[in-house]
């Protein structure tokens, strides 16, 4: 049989000031703000050492980790876009100028 909790009366209350503000639901929207803030940048390095790849000095197997690691770091940022409440991706694929091999990747598990 499963077993509901629910937070003591009294802890309950004094999450939320007379005003309406809970203090709970602050702290997570913040952490889930900072959080998706995070995933951006590892997006924006993985983007820009992708960009900065090229086929004098490295190697076409270092270009596909490369991809693989881009997609994994859009993968993570949309799914912490959609924890936020963001559900439509396309200003993130244009802010961060995300090219369609990446998105093409994204989800997909290398072999």
């Amino acid at each position: 049989m499963p077993m509901s909790v629910r937070p003591p009366q009294s802890l309950g209350q004094s999450l939320q000031n007379p005003g309406g503000f809970n203090v709970l639901e602050y702290e997570l929207m913040s952490e889930r703000a900072d959080t998706l803030r995070r995933h951006g940048l590892k997006v924006e390095a993985a983007l820009a050492a992708l960009k900065a790849w090229t086929a004098d000095s490295q190697s076409g197997e270092e270009r596909e980790r490369l991809l693989n690691a881009a997609s994994d770091a859009v993968w993570a940022f949309f799914i912490q876009r959609e924890i936020c409440g963001l559900k439509n991706n396309r200003d993130a694929i244009q802010r961060y100028g995300i090219p369609n091999e990446v998105i093409a990747r994204v989800g997909a598990v290398p072999k």
